[in-house]
């Protein structure tokens, strides 16, 4: 009986680093696209290295099982679809 409460112990244990994790991984993403979407309606020069950083941060996620692959095909659809729509039309109303 004492053996299964150990097990039972360390799954918890590993469990909560993981939860950590994610959560960590998620965060990130989040900022990184909140700061690309931010970048593109202030019309800064980094957006191209600011998508691409986010499009990476968003490729390993799903690479390691922390967010699905379709969620992150959205993500980055949604972030294009914000860039193209918002950065040109930015682009066309200061002509």
């Amino acid at each position: 009986m004492a053996k299964r409460k150990k097990t039972v112990l360390k799954r918890q244990r590993q469990e909560k680093k993981k939860r950590q994790y994610n959560k960590k991984i998620k965060d990130s993403i989040k900022k990184l696209v909140k700061d690309a979407k931010k970048a593109v309606l202030d019309q800064k020069p980094e957006v191209p290295e600011m998508l691409k950083k986010a499009y990476k941060m968003i490729d390993k996620a799903s690479a390691k099982g922390v967010i699905h692959k379709n969620t992150a095909a959205r993500k980055k659809s949604g972030l294009t679809r914000f860039v193209n729509k918002y950065g040109q039309q930015i682009a066309t109303e200061k002509q």
